[in-house]
């Protein structure tokens, strides 16, 4: 988790996040736009790990709750005039993705504090970074803190032919370490020896779609790397199925809480008038994390590792669900 500072920001409390205004839009392509965010008072704005991401809150939706998405930081972390976030439209999203393409310069933008969970491991011998498309942005970040500090990297960035947010800065910052594929098969036939071909120390990073995640580990993993040598980042679980109903029962009370088909376990707390912090509600950021005492688990976050999964005693109540006996027992 990335530690922040105490500077201010606006006018809102850093530890709760603050009130920024865009200070320029750049069309990176017909489908992707950059946002330069920017404390209205002047203020630089805490500090962050590369890899970090902000959650946005994208108006409301339909519900009329906060919607609520994660970006990834692309400038500088330390001390930053701004904050970047590049966010490609999505039609047949939430509508998060299209709020954002309707921001005009001035217009105001509530963010979350900086946090990571897809850091550099500083005593990594060689980076191996690899992006797919707009999973570009927290590897971006990535290479600034390589070039600045000094350390041994090397990109692999795929992407559609017509559409390469990020390119032109990757060619700067890079040189010859930046490899460019505008196709999968090209792609899939150089990082399989690249991934063969790496030194003791190695460590791999990927952030893209879903597939290119998948596929990628399960060849780190083919070809010997061991699971602490891989890091990797989703931008959100997708659609979930609504799941079976079940039932949450609070240790502490005593309340036993339903939890209908179509509801989160989140929601069905927040409705009993029981808060838990969260920010995201996408399985992604961790903030909502409870602790569990009883029951299985369906987990369907990205935030949690394999190995605290299997420890079996927390959730995300925004997505993950009771399997099983269709109960759960948490330390509320």
């Amino acid at each position: 988790m990335t530690t922040i500072s105490e500077s201010p920001v606006g006018t809102v409390p850093v530890e709760t996040g603050a009130v920024l205004s865009v200070g320029d839009i750049t069309e990176l392509s017909p489908t992707v736009r950059h946002l330069r965010l920017i404390a209205p008072d002047g203020h630089d704005l805490p500090s962050f790990t590369p890899g970090s991401h902000i959650v946005v809150t994208c108006g409301t939706g339909t519900d009329g709750r906060p919607r609520r998405n994660s970006y990834s930081l692309t400038g500088p972390g330390f001390e930053p005039d701004h904050y970047g976030i590049s966010v490609r439209r999505d039609e047949a999203g939430r509508g998060g993705s299209r709020w954002i393409h309707h921001l005009k310069v001035g217009d105001p933008v509530s963010v979350s504090t900086p946090r990571s969970a897809f850091a550099p491991v500083l005593t990594a011998k060689h980076h191996v970074l690899v992006a797919g498309g707009i999973g570009v942005t927290p590897i971006l970040s990535h290479v600034r803190a390589a070039v600045q500090w000094g350390r041994s990297f090397e990109v692999h960035y795929t992407f559609r032919a017509d559409e390469g947010p990020h390119l032109d800065e990757l060619r700067l910052l890079c040189g010859t370490t930046l490899h460019t594929y505008a196709g999968s098969d090209v792609f899939w036939e150089s990082l399989g020896p690249a991934l063969l071909d790496q030194p003791i120390g190695t460590h791999l990073y990927v952030c893209g779609p879903a597939g290119l995640i998948d596929e990628t580990t399960a060849r780190a993993r083919s070809a010997g790397w061991p699971d602490a040598r891989v890091h990797y980042e989703h931008f959100g679980v997708g659609d979930l199925d609504p799941g079976h109903p079940f039932t949450a029962h609070l240790r502490r009370t005593g309340t036993d809480v339903k939890v209908d088909s179509g509801i989160s376990l989140l929601e069905a707390l927040e409705t009993q008038g029981i808060a838990v912090p969260n920010l995201c509600r996408q399985g992604v950021c961790g903030e909502c994390r409870l602790p569990v005492v009883g029951g299985e688990v369906e987990h369907r976050d990205l935030y949690l590792t394999a190995a605290e999964k299997e420890a079996r005693d927390c959730l995300m109540p925004c997505v993950s669900r009771a399997s099983g006996q269709r109960r759960l027992e948490l330390d509320l």
